[in-house]
Formats: structure tokens, C-alpha cells, sequence
């Protein structure tokens, strides 16, 4: 989409993008915790690129783009200096104040139409729709009601609205780890990722299935997306898996079973983790160590299906040409910014200041090798790579801060939480499949993350109700948000998995729905097991490792089917 701008335009973006990447470098050193100033001009910044990037085609809506634009740096701008004389008028804004929050709000809606769809339009309308006439909902969900003007002052200036959590999170810790992750691909780790694995374990049985397994736990932990985690390391392991000898639905639909879990595995976690971090108050560093073992237990099971299924259907890969050790040893410098970013974290530093580290590293390691080496130019891209990834999450602030203000404005995060319970009857397993139902809609028309903390929002408090402790209760509603990526009838990474495979889509996503079982099966652990998120004695945590363990290598033999070949002899295996 870069190239598509013109010259003036590309050098507004690249200003920008280094702009983003030193203000926010300096920020997390200096200050670590976001003020309306890194909160408004990340959103400043990321209206101004979304307007350009993706603009429109005719002239005239091009001039529509440039007064939008215009208007996004008005608005966002008055709010960053009347921040606080605003906090002291509350409740008697001026007409300017009102009318500024009103622009602001639809702006927003108009920016999320155009990076994510139709789909946050109509969320957006329908939410300020409720905002406003609430007191014509059911008494279920009745509230007050307000006058538009009333409900955009309440979005667009008060700390739960489009300037909330999302922003902060976006501000403080997101827009770094996604920069982080450009870089780390610009300096030629991604290609370390895929042979490491790739000669240890390929030529195994089902060989190149699980290299697509491990490649996208490395990977997927620092590209914040599965479904860009898919077509990277798919692009290269779904050929593999089918040159092997795994059907092409099964190869399409493992490379996006096993993406998902990079949102999951330590320690980046997408972005849902920091999101988590700011909802608990918890530091990163423990949201990091409860996350650990269900990762690896998910990236298990995945892997353990694989076999199985590889070796029922007698899938063997080739040997590299090198040993696993030999790639380690002249390559292992790749490590090296994970490492740094998971001890810096562990020891408590900031999140921000440990990917500024991080991306120090990269620069550092890429001149090991002439050919990845970072100049000014190749700094360049990587900062607008990573700011052209960041804005569709940062696109759709305005709208979370609409969702999650008229939330709060009506009341009812105060009381979703009895309406679950009462539709649930009181049990847990029923609460945790509606919120499953509820994140599965949504992330049929917003981006994970985004379902997320709108499921989040509303959904936490029914299950600390419940008995489980507010950790593991988010670790079950960030678990639930990634579905939509490989359940049917919108699975977006199952789909991008198929098309790489050139399979059928519909069988590609049942396969991805498969072999993501432990998916399903994290959040009811979460829900029901207080050691599986480190709750409870060392004993107690050692006896839940164990027999989860164990439980998930007997779910995966069954699910597999090869038991069926083997105890019941319907065909004989061709792999040993």
C-alpha cells in the first residue's frame, strides 16, 4: 500500500514512521507510563497514515481524505491541549468542546470503515444507537438514554473512551513490539526460525508439519497477527507439507492451527498480553509465566496431531542438508533479541524499554552477515513496515473507545455479568461457552485483539463471579477471542491457509479447527484447574503440569484417529 501513495505522500509516511519510532523509544525510556500526549499522538499520527494509506480513488473524495485528514488533526489535537482544562469543566462543556467530541466520534467510525469493513460501521452505529435510546431497550438492557451531543462528550473525553485502554496500551507498549518484530524479520531472523526447526525435526515422521508448528511458535510470538503469521512461514511450510505427502487441506489447515499459538506463547503474546497486563494491573513479567505452560501445551498438542496423523497416513520428511546443531551454532546470535526482551522483562523493566532493546539488538546482530546488514535505508523500511503494520489495530481505537464507552455509560459491564450468570444457570462450563459464542461473533468482524478487550470488558466479571481468580479469567476470554481465526463460518487464517494450499476452503478449515483442538480445551483447564495458571501450592501446580501433560498426548492420540488404524486394523502405517 506504500507504493500506491504518491512522492509527497510516501515522505509524509516515512516522516512519520521514524517519528513513531524515536518519540515512542524516548518514551519508554523516560517515561513508561503514557500521558494524553503519547495517547494523542499516536492517535494523531495513526489517523493521518489510515487517510493516506488507504485513500480514496476518485479526485474528489481524494480532496474528502486531505479535509478528513485536516479535521483528525483538529480534534485530536484540541483534546491533547485542553486536556486538562476539559477534565475541570466536566459536565458543562462549552459548544466547542461538544461539537469537537462529535466530529472526533464519527471520524472514528469512518476510519475503521476503511481498514476493517463495514462490519465496525455498523458495531459503531448500533452502539451509539443503544447510547442514545436506551430507554427504549428491553428492561433487560434499559438504561437512561442520552442526547447524541451528551454521548460523544462521554466517548471522546473521559478515560474510558476513545482515549482508554486501547490507546494506552496502543501508546505505551503495542506500536514498539510491532516495530520490534520488523525489525527482527528485516535482520534475517525469520530465516532462522524456519531452518532451526526445519533440520531438526523435519525429517522426522510428519516431518515438515511440525516444522510449520515450531517456525510458528517462534515467529508468531513477535508478528502480533496469526493470520500474517500464516502467510509468512505458510508461504514456505504448506508447499513443504505437500511435497511430503500431507493432503492439501490437512497442510493448509495445520500451518493456521499452529499460527494461532503464537498470541499465546511468551514473550510478546501478540498484543492481548500487555492489553491484560493493563486490565489486572499485574506487571507483564507474571502475565508471561502464567501464559507459559498453556502455550507450550497448546503448540504440544498441535504437534503431538501432527505425528499421528503423519504417521497414520505415512508422512515422512527429507534430511537438511545440515544438523540442527550446525545451524544453532553459526546462527544462534538470532536468539538473541528474544532473550534480551524476556530477561529485561523478568527483571522487571518496562515492556516499551525492553523491546527498545530488543530492536537495538536487531540492528546489532544484522551485521553479523554483509547481506542482512542495517543501514540507513534498510532502518527505513523496517520503521515503515512496522508502522504500515501497526495501523489496523491502531484503526480501530476510536471505535473500541465508542463500544466500551457506551458500555460504561449505560451500565451495563455493571450487568452483563448477571445476565450471563442467569443465561448460564449459574454454571461455568455454560458461561464459558457463551462468551466462546459472543468472541466467536465478534471476531467474525473485528480483529482479535479488539475481541478481546471488548469481551474483556464485560465478560471478566461474570467469571470472577464464578470462582476464578481475575487472571485466569482474562487468560479464558484472550484464549476464546483468537477462535474466530480457524472456527467456521469466518475463519480469516484457515482461508489464508487454504489459499496458499490450494485446497478447499471449507475442508481446510475443519482440519484447522482439528488440530487447534487444545484451543477449545485451554479455557475450560483455565476455568477449572487453579494450578494450570500457577493458583495454588507448588504441589498442587506440579500434580496440574503433569496430568495435563498427559491428558492432552491421550486427547491428541484419540482425536487423531490412528488408534482406529491400530488397534482395529483398517490399513497398515507406512511410517515407523
Amino acid at each position: 500500500m506504500y507504493k500506491d501513495l504518491n512522492r509527497i505522500e510516501q515522505i509524509l509516511f516515512d516522516v512519520c514512521a521514524l517519528f513513531l519510532l524515536l518519540f515512542y523509544s524516548y518514551a519508554a525510556v523516560v517515561s513508561p507510563a503514557a500521558t494524553q500526549y503519547h495517547r494523542g499522538i499516536y492517535v494523531i499520527i495513526t489517523y493521518v497514515l489510515v487517510f493516506l494509506v488507504y485513500k480514496s480513488k476518485s479526485t474528489l473524495m481524494r480532496i474528502v481524505d486531505y479535509l478528513l485528514i485536516s479535521a483528525s488533526i483538529v480534534t485530536l489535537s484540541y483534546w491533547i491541549y485542553n486536556f486538562e482544562a476539559i477534565n475541570y469543566r466536566t459536565g458543562i462543556e462549552t459548544k466547542l468542546d461538544t461539537a469537537i467530541a462529535m466530529v472526533g466520534v464519527l471520524i472514528s467510525i469512518e476510519l475503521a470503515r476503511r481498514v476493517v469493513g463495514p462490519v465496525f460501521v455498523v458495531i459503531g452505529v448500533v452502539m451509539l444507537t443503544y447510547g442514545v435510546y436506551g430507554d427504549y431497550a428491553p428492561d433487560l438492557f434499559s438504561h437512561a438514554g442520552a442526547s447524541f451531543p451528551e454521548l460523544c462528550v462521554s466517548i471522546f473525553y473521559k478515560s474510558d473512551g476513545i482515549f482508554g485502554i486501547m490507546a494506552n496500551v496502543l501508546a505505551t507498549y503495542i506500536i514498539l513490539f510491532v516495530l520490534f518484530g520488523a525489525f527482527l524479520e528485516k535482520c534475517g531472523a525469520q530465516k532462522f526460525f524456519i531452518d532451526f526447526p526445519l533440520a531438526a525435526v523435519g525429517h522426522k515422521v510428519g516431518g515438515p508439519g511440525k516444522v510449520a508448528v515450531i517456525a510458528s511458535g517462534l515467529f508468531g510470538s513477535i508478528s502480533g497477527s496469526a493470520i500474517a503469521n500464516v502467510v509468512s512461514t505458510g508461504a514456505f511450510t504448506i508447499p513443504m507439507m505437500k511435497k511430503a505427502g500431507f493432503k492439501p487441506h490437512i497442510a493448509g489447515g495445520i500451518e493456521p492451527a499452529a499460527s494461532i499459538g503464537g498470541m499465546f506463547m511468551p514473550p510478546i503474546m501478540g498484543a492481548g498480553g500487555f492489553i491484560m497486563a493493563e486490565l489486572t494491573g499485574l506487571p507483564y513479567s507474571r502475565i508471561m509465566l502464567v501464559a507459559l505452560f498453556p502455550a507450550f501445551m497448546y503448540f504440544f498438542s498441535v504437534f503431538v496431531m501432527v505425528h499421528y496423523v503423519a504417521k497414520k497416513d505415512g508422512v515422512i520428511g527429507e534430511k537438511s542438508e545440515h544438523s540442527a546443531m550446525e545451524i544453532f551454532k553459526k546462527e544462534w546470535y538470532y536468539t538473541i533479541p528474544l532473550v534480551t526482551i524476556t530477561i529485561f522483562m523478568l527483571y522487571g523493566y518496562s515492556p516499551g524499554y525492553s523491546a527498545i532493546l530488543g530492536l537495538i539488538s536487531c540492528i546489532a546482530i544484522s551485521w553479523v552477515r554483509k547481506e542482512t546488514r542495517m543501514g540507513a535505508k534498510e532502518f527505513l523500511e523496517a520503521a515503515r513496515n512496522g508502522t504500515e503494520s501497526s495501523l489496523k489495530i491502531g484503526a480501530t481505537v476510536g471505535v473500541i473507545g465508542i463500544i466500551i464507552g457506551v458500555l460504561t455509560y449505560s451500565g451495563l459491564v455493571l450487568t452483563f455479568a448477571d445476565i450471563v450468570i442467569d443465561l448460564a444457570g449459574g454454571s461455568l462450563v455454560m458461561t464459558i461457552l457463551l462468551i466462546a459464542l459472543a468472541s466467536l461473533v465478534l471476531g467474525m468482524g473485528v480483529p482479535v485483539t479488539a475481541a478481546y478487550l471488548i469481551t474483556a470488558v464485560v465478560a471478566v466479571p461474570a467469571l470472577t463471579h464464578l470462582g476464578v481468580n481475575e487472571l485466569a479469567s482474562h487468560m479464558i476470554v484472550y484464549w476464546l477471542s483468537q477462535d474466530s481465526n480457524i472456527t467456521p463460518p469466518v475463519c480469516i487464517a484457515a482461508f489464508a491457509g487454504a489459499t496458499i494450499a490450494k485446497a478447499n476452503m471449507w475442508k481446510t478449515a475443519f482440519s484447522a479447527f482439528k488440530f487447534a483442538k487444545f484451543l477449545y480445551l485451554g479455557p475450560l483447564l483455565f476455568g477449572f484447574v487453579p494450578g494450570f495458571s500457577l493458583d495454588g501450592s507448588s504441589t498442587d501446580i506440579i500434580k496440574a503440569f503433569v496430568f495435563i501433560f498427559f491428558g492432552t498426548w491421550l486427547y491428541s492420540y484419540i482425536l487423531s484417529g490412528i488408534w482406529i488404524q491400530t488397534w482395529l486394523g483398517f490399513g497398515k502405517n507406512k511410517a515407523a
